[in-house]
């Protein structure tokens, strides 16, 4: 009962963030359905006319729906940039198939017998298409459109990864903080609009579906509101279309002339971002858009050097590792200096001063745990990494100055590594699924889980000294930014930056938590 309290509690204090997002996730949903089906039903109805197409044509939208969502994602970043463009693409790409098959196959299997009365009675080809095939078909297409109308809905959700907005950003932040009840709060409220479509389309369905097709008692049924919906359909539909392509072409307008704030896909990102969206909204009269919670480094970064983003935070020893390519090198003010240096003249971006803290790699693990094998450091740790079980992001595994490097230098060799993303990897080692996990020395969730971080005694992981990169036509075209983001250098300290991200893992705003911050600093009113 008292989960139900709190769950319910935290719906009130999120209720306007929840709306903001559910609507979001209505018109990218509604959108993605309508070109669907507008790109779908033609398709069908062409590869009846052209019998040649329909085998290749079928095969490529089955060959689509095996491409799981998020490599999809990935592979559209590149092309459509971040954003709701390719989270739309990516949707409509997936609800073709059940749109496009089911006009085929209901557009053919008509009774040949009715096709020959109609010939009969001297009906063109196009005409038995449109008043015989299509009419008899309407239960199969639409049936295929409630599939796709469903499956938008889910699908919607990870539109979040790639700053779209939507429920699924609830769903994600509630995965890295483990907070249960964000994430319900993302999923709940989708399972609703999944099943509201539904049932609205299945409404549709009977009003378009011929008379001649359905029994008796259905047409009993109808009432004089759903008769005059059909009277009016196309006009509805019409105006329909209409609002919510405008809406999303009217948003595209409006953002135009916007500084956009990127960041990472975990809290520290979160509150980061927050503050220099903050800073720049309270100090300067310039529209400022957030695009948070964008997913690992290389996303963001895309973002940068399309720009999709004009500025976030970023850390110097992932600029020098990660994105340069470069081994690591202990020295803070070398490694500030090179990706300075190589941001300049290879992507036209300027490193501002750092903020003050540096957010390095360390590897934690429970306390009873570690005293169990007598563990301090890493090279401790790689004496007995046969017999644990590390859970880590999937971006540490992968990268160099992550599990890669650290693999080689320390001969650490796992019982198993499990990529596991945000929080997620807090939930199995508190399980005991794994063992050790990789964390920053600045996470909030180190301190709430009580975890003991291993010294690095080999100084293998780079300095992270966060400080705001910044596109430089953004710094040409909206002046007044330079001497704000300057106001924040060497603002923050580790224990400060600590502090934040445990009022985020617990539960608070990261916009609130990041504004609190610069009030108490004197850089917002």
């Amino acid at each position: 009962m008292q989960e139900v309290n709190t769950f319910f509690n935290f719906i009130i204090d999120k209720r306007l963030q929840i709306y903001d997002l559910f609507i979001q996730h209505i018109q990218l949903t509604l959108l993605s359905v309508i070109i669907s089906i507008l790109v779908g039903i033609p398709l069908g109805i062409l590869i009846v006319k052209a019998k040649k197409l329909s085998t290749p044509i079928i095969t490529v939208a089955n060959i689509v729906q095996s491409i799981p969502s998020l490599a999809l994602l990935g592979f559209l970043i590149p092309v459509l940039g971040i954003g709701s463009k390719p989270a739309i693409a990516m949707v409509v790409l997936y609800s073709l198939l059940p749109i496009v098959k089911n006009t085929y196959t209901g557009l053919t299997n008509i009774n040949p017998s009715t096709i020959e009365a109609a010939k009969g009675i001297g009906l063109t080809n196009n005409q038995i298409l449109l008043k015989v095939r299509f009419p008899l078909a309407m239960p199969i297409i639409m049936s295929g459109i409630r599939i796709s109308a469903v499956t938008a809905v889910g699908l919607m959700t990870i539109a979040a990864f790639i700053g779209a907005g939507g429920l699924g950003y609830l769903v994600f932040s509630g995965v890295q903080t483990v907070n249960n009840n964000m994430i319900l709060a993302g999923a709940i409220p989708a399972c609703i609009l999944a099943i509201v479509l539904d049932f609205i389309i299945a409404k549709i369905e009977n009003i378009v579906t011929p008379d001649g097709i359905k029994n008796s008692s259905e047409r009993r049924k109808k009432s004089g509101v759903i008769i005059a919906i059909k009277k009016y359909k196309i006009a509805i539909s019409v105006v329909l279309l209409i609002c919510i392509i405008g809406g999303t072409v009217f948003g595209y307008y409006k953002n135009k002339n916007t500084i956009v704030v990127g960041s990472k896909n975990f809290n520290e990102q979160l509150v980061l971002g927050n503050m220099l969206a903050s800073l720049i909204e309270d100090n300067t009269d310039y529209k400022v858009e957030r695009k948070l919670n964008l997913g690992g480094t290389n996303v963001l970064f895309d973002a940068m050097k399309t720009g999709n983003v004009d500025l976030c935070v970023e850390y110097t020893g992932t600029g020098l590792v990660n994105i340069m390519k470069q081994n690591s090198i202990s020295d803070k003010d070398k490694v500030y200096n090179i990706v300075k240096g190589y941001f300049h003249k290879n992507y036209q971006m300027e490193w501002m001063k750092t903020l003050g803290f540096n957010n390095t790699y360390v590897l934690a693990m429970n306390k009873d745990v570690a005293n169990k094998y007598n563990l301090n450091t890493i090279s401790d740790l790689a004496k007995v990494s046969n017999q644990l079980n590390l859970g880590s992001t999937m971006e540490f595994i992968n990268r160099s100055d992550g599990y890669l490097g650290l693999q080689k230098l320390y001969g650490l060799n796992f019982k198993s590594t499990k990529g596991l993303d945000g929080g997620l990897r807090y939930s199995a080692l508190e399980k005991n699924e794994t063992q050790v996990v990789d964390a920053f020395s600045t996470d909030g969730l180190l301190k709430k889980f009580n975890l003991k971080t291993l010294k690095d005694d080999k100084n293998f992981f780079p300095p992270y000294y966060a400080a705001p990169l910044v596109r430089e036509d953004t710094l040409e075209k909206y002046p007044k930014i330079r001497p704000l983001l300057e106001k924040l250098e060497g603002k923050i300290t580790e224990e400060d930056m600590r502090s934040l991200n445990y009022r985020v893992d617990n539960g608070e705003d990261p916009k609130v938590v990041a504004e609190d911050f610069l009030r108490n600093k004197g850089l917002i009113k």
